[in-house]
């Protein structure tokens, strides 16, 4: 079974995504201020967190942790214009970064990131620990894969 990372083209089809959304947001008057001026990594560790749900290395885990992922979006207070936003802009960058088009993957994709941003969303607003999201882990993303055509 070919994973999602192995699918997305690993790393470099990985980076391409995480760089043009990146690009999208730092552009967006609506998700600016969320990012700020951006900061110099964070295409890599969207990159690495891509990765690691999509079944690829484990570097987000090791190197920055999860507890990394829910403190940066403590206080952001995200609305939900920003949160479709988000998404959309996700998408966006997925067809322009050249990775496959099939359904499947796009349908994978898409849960993936509305997923995400509302984890997200949560964890901005959430004022106590009790209101954080319940997920402590980067969370695998599997799926049925484009295998199928090549058993029939």
């Amino acid at each position: 079974m070919t994973t999602l990372y192995e699918h997305a083209g690993g790393d470099t089809g990985l980076h391409r995504l995480e760089e043009l959304f990146y690009s999208k947001v730092l552009a967006d008057p609506l998700l600016q201020p969320l990012f700020g001026e951006g900061q110099p990594h964070h295409v890599e560790h969207l990159t690495w967190f891509t990765a690691e749900s999509f079944g690829g290395p484990d570097r987000f885990t090791r190197e920055l942790g999860f507890d990394h992922l829910v403190d940066v979006h403590r206080g952001l207070g995200i609305t939900d214009e920003q949160r479709e936003r988000f998404v959309a802009l996700y998408l966006e960058a997925l067809d322009e970064a050249g990775l496959p088009r099939d359904e499947p993957f796009r349908e994978v994709v898409r849960s993936h990131v509305e997923f995400g941003a509302g984890v997200a969303q949560q964890n901005s607003r959430a004022t106590t620990e009790s209101e954080l999201y319940p997920l402590d882990r980067v969370p695998l993303w599997e799926w049925e894969g484009d295998d199928s055509a090549a058993e029939s």
